[in-house]
């Protein structure tokens, strides 16, 4: 590929509408343009490293013995309906009518129409196991789409689902589809955290993310330095153990005091001379359209994923002023536990020896100091609602527990038969009895993968790309196109590594060398051959993005040089060859 026929549009400026690292260099370089909030175009570089690592994907699977497919990206309303998902998703999911006033959506995920698909196909045992997979477009309404391809409304996806007889069979493909995604990070040079995560959302009874660490990341995760323990933020454990000291002595009674106007922690732990964690909040929710309160220290956050498991509950949302005042009978801010009736009241661990406790007085303008729990009032739970913070024990083993931020790379849940029951996806048994098929699925984000390597590689002048997805190999510098011996040398070097099956990037352009040479540092092409003042010699230097230094060599030595270093960093073994 020559430069002068690439359609490559640079920024010199740097665009005011990136966040992150990687959505900076990715327009800057070239990659992508943004169409709308959430929405990009892949220009002719960025759709090059999507298809590098689609690639690297594909391999894998079918490596693992899944079969590709694909799958609609319009869907009936009514599947999403009949699995119960539809309500649940909202306005996340993107709904358009056709000319006959039927109900369609967008595809943000693909369990409903694979069940379709396979519950109409397959009727006996014999018919199982398999995988399908699948690379597709995403759509998904985010309310917030942030960092350029980390969280967009339209994004690329690889989807697979698994579908076995029983839950001995999903386990195995289960840790099939894990190895899998291991070689896939491997191979792409990311390093990553598998993490335990809650399967609430999808409805499975267990899964685990891929985490890669990134102090830009939107989501947090624990992890165990001693046992190896780790865990999203959503699915942290905590065991139901004493984190506050016991008061020796009885409080004294409880007592009402005037807070005018003081509705948040924050006021009134200020107001009162105490700390925000000898609060405890009272949040009213409504979980399965019914209320419950929640009880959690003033200095902690509520987890709503912890709370859906601990209420054993579909749905829940916290509650709206006018239910928190029918419930309570005082306006926001002033709910507490003590006389607090016709809820079920549900405590964080943190509160199991509650002593001396601030609360609200369930009137305006009031709090009750010296709570206490078991004198004052009562729970009719204790659970794990909170989320965790740095130093937290390890639920294992003890040690504090290491917080970090990340980005999401793969997600990997046992749906069990949650959605073949209610989609009446099943298989006749060898006994002649009906069962349900059991049924795991996968995701991996294609250009949010591509966004974390970025994220990963880079320096003040670019990206650095890994070479097993890197757009091009190669860049080949022409420092002055119009002297005829660097021309002639450049195209040499450019042939030489075409017919060693590489690919390279011939920088052409009637350019001055300063924009050249920075356009190749923004770029991030992993290696750079500049033909320049010893052309003459015949001789090109050669060097690598990421390392310092650089040697002269002959045209064939730098297309084997070239050669060997891509060979070491993607073995045939790995590359499906």
């Amino acid at each position: 590929m020559r430069a002068s026929n690439l359609f490559w549009p640079t920024l010199r400026q740097e665009p005011a509408e990136a966040e992150l690292i990687s959505h900076r260099l990715l327009l800057r370089a070239g990659f992508i343009r943004r169409l709308a909030a959430g929405i990009y175009s892949f220009l002719p570089l960025g759709w090059r490293v999507i298809d590098k690592v689609s690639n690297i994907v594909r391999q894998e699977m079918n490596r693992a013995g899944a079969q590709e497919l694909l799958l609609p990206t319009l869907h009936p309303e009514e599947l999403w309906q009949q699995s119960g998902r539809s309500e649940k998703w909202g306005p996340e999911l993107m709904r358009l009518q056709d000319r006959a006033g039927r109900t369609f959506c967008l595809g943000a995920t693909h369990e409903e129409v694979i069940t379709a698909l396979v519950g109409g196909e397959v009727s006996s045992h014999r018919d199982l196991p398999f995988i399908l997979y699948q690379i597709q477009t995403k759509f998904r309404d985010e309310p917030r789409p942030r960092g350029g391809l980390i969280r967009g409304r339209e994004f690329e996806m690889k989807d697979a689902y698994s579908f076995d007889l029983d839950d001995s069979g999903l386990e195995k493909s289960y840790r099939l589809m894990e190895q899998a995604y291991k070689r896939v990070f491997e191979r792409c040079g990311l390093p990553y955290h598998l993490v335990e995560a809650d399967a609430s959302a999808m409805g499975g009874s267990a899964a685990d993310e891929f985490m890669f660490e990134a102090p830009s990341g939107e989501d947090t995760f624990f992890t165990c330095p001693s046992c190896g323990y780790a865990a999203s933020i959503d699915k942290a454990a905590r065991s139901q153990k004493a984190v506050q000291a016991s008061c020796t002595t009885q409080p004294p009674a409880a007592e009402r005091v005037a807070t005018p106007g003081l509705s948040t922690v924050e006021q009134v732990s200020r107001f009162l001379g105490v700390a925000p964690c000898q609060l405890i909040k009272t949040l009213i929710c409504v979980a399965d359209g019914k209320p419950v309160a929640v009880l959690i220290a003033g200095d902690r956050e509520l987890n709503q994923a912890k709370l859906l498991a601990a209420a054993g509950a579909a749905s829940v949302e916290l509650a709206s002023a006018e239910v928190i005042e029918r419930v309570t009978s005082a306006p926001v801010g002033f709910a507490g536990p003590v006389g607090l009736k016709g809820v079920p009241i549900i405590a964080d661990y943190d509160l199991h020896s509650a002593a001396d406790m601030v609360t609200g007085a369930n009137e305006a303008d009031a709090h009750l100091i010296h709570v206490t729990l078991g004198r004052d009032f009562q729970v009719d739970r204790l659970a794990d609602l909170r989320n965790d913070v740095d130093g937290d024990p390890c639920p294992r083993c003890s040690t504090a527990l290491v917080q970090k931020s990340g980005i999401e790379l793969g997600h990997i849940f046992k749906l069990g038969t949650s959605y073949s029951e209610r989609m009446n996806a099943a298989y006749v048994g060898p006994e002649g009895k009906q069962h349900p098929i059991v049924m795991g699925c996968y995701g991996i984000g294609i250009s949010r993968l591509v966004a974390a390597a970025v994220e990963a590689y880079h320096d003040d002048d670019g990206i650095i790309w890994p070479l097993s997805i890197a757009p091009f190999h190669v860049i080949i510098v022409v420092v002055n196109s119009s002297d005829q011996a660097q021309a002639a040398l450049a195209e040499q070097a450019h042939s030489l590594l075409e017919k060693a099956a590489l690919e390279p990037l011939l920088d052409d352009r009637a350019l001055p060398p300063g924009p050249k040479f920075k356009d190749a540092d923004l770029v991030g092409i992993p290696l750079q051959i500049i033909v320049g003042k010893k052309a003459a010699a015949g001789q090109v230097e050669v060097r690598r993005r990421r390392v310092q230094g650089s040697q002269f060599l002959a045209p064939e030595e730098a297309a084997a040089w070239a050669q060997k270093m891509v060979q070491s960093a993607c073995p045939a073994r790995e590359c499906g060859e």
